[in-house]
């Protein structure tokens, strides 16, 4: 098949054909811009915790409890919808979700809003995940295994959310709210530890 003497572009004043692509326009933000951006809007949450021990004002610190948890849910939903999931992200989101949790529960306690015992049940699912972490560096078999939030581990989370509200405006709904965080707390700490054991299976040889 012959090919012609002159391509369509080719021939001065006439315009390219449409489905020839066009110069790409840059983006608005570049990747490295939009992770620093959503990196921050995580650890906007430690800064949330300052102004809650900062205060003592209960309206000001049931906000900012809202706010916590709504900036939670805002940027896990950008970085799966921009496809900004990183292993750096992965880690200072829940360094910013459990400072955040942990400091305002230790207010509380220290309030007189929260007992020890309820902030021991409170914050068994973050000892217990922490330990895990500690203890699969440690290990090397597990040294491989990437650690992913769970469903369980994200419903234990809402829960503590809702406490922390509670104690702040529903005082008497504290004591039923901190038994199920409990329960739910025991089982996603054995959600875990089985998703980890199976991540573990996969990867041996």
């Amino acid at each position: 098949m012959r090919q012609p003497l002159f391509n369509p572009p080719d021939i001065p004043g006439r315009p390219a054909p449409s489905n020839v692509p066009g110069p790409r326009r840059p983006g608005l933000l570049s990747r490295r811009t939009q992770l620093v951006l959503l990196h921050l809007l995580s650890l906007s949450r430690l800064g949330f915790a300052a102004l809650f021990v900062m205060t003592s004002d209960t309206g000001l610190r049931a906000g900012l409890v809202a706010l916590a948890g709504f900036t939670d849910v805002l940027d896990g939903w950008i970085a799966r919808h921009a496809r900004l999931t990183t292993r750096l992200g992965a880690l200072i989101d829940p360094v910013a979700d459990r400072g955040f949790a942990v400091t305002a529960l230790l207010t509380l306690l220290l309030d007189g809003l929260l007992t020890p015992l309820q902030v021991i049940l409170l914050l068994l699912r973050d000892a217990a995940t922490a330990l895990g972490f500690i203890v699969a560096r440690f290990v090397p078999s597990l040294r491989p295994v990437e650690f992913k939030a769970r469903m369980l581990g994200k419903a234990v989370t809402t829960l503590q959310a809702l406490t922390l509200l509670a104690a702040l405006l529903f005082p008497a709904a504290v004591p039923a709210l901190v038994a199920v965080v409990g329960v739910t707390a025991l089982a996603s700490v054995v959600d875990y530890a089985r998703a980890v054991l199976k991540a573990r299976g996969q990867l041996s040889p």
